[in-house]
């Protein structure tokens, strides 16, 4: 096919594809959803790595494991459900929830996921 021709267009393509996802979503997207997503990617990365931490050490407390993967798990959720409730697609969805009751539910379920997590500590 066309790709025998051209060994290097695979990559080349890929690169054009994530490149264009890159600009669509700098462009379109709300800072606002932005900032959410970047706190999305931070919380991913600490379950990632408390969970290679486990991994490679072990689960010696594992009440402090499993309280801090599921602090990172609840987060992530709840994050998201922001996310999906303040995206200005989703209006139609969420009509009568402001963008202000949405971060006030996210913050008062917060404070009760990590009250929850503090209190699984001991």
């Amino acid at each position: 096919g066309l790709f025998e021709l051209c060994p290097g267009c695979e990559k080349m393509e890929a690169f054009s594809i994530v490149h264009r996802l890159w600009d669509e979503y700098t462009s379109r997207t709300p800072r606002k959803l932005k900032i959410i997503d970047a706190y999305l990617v931070y919380v991913l990365l600490t379950g990632v790595a408390q969970f290679g931490y486990c991994a490679l050490v072990g689960t010696f407390p594992f009440n402090s494991f499993l309280s801090g993967f599921i602090s990172c798990v609840g987060s992530f959720i709840l994050a998201v459900c922001l996310r999906i409730q303040t995206n200005p697609e989703n209006k139609r969805f969420f009509h009568n929830i402001s963008s202000e009751r949405a971060f006030g539910d996210f913050i008062f379920a917060s404070i009760a996921l990590h009250l929850v997590v503090m209190n699984f500590l001991g």
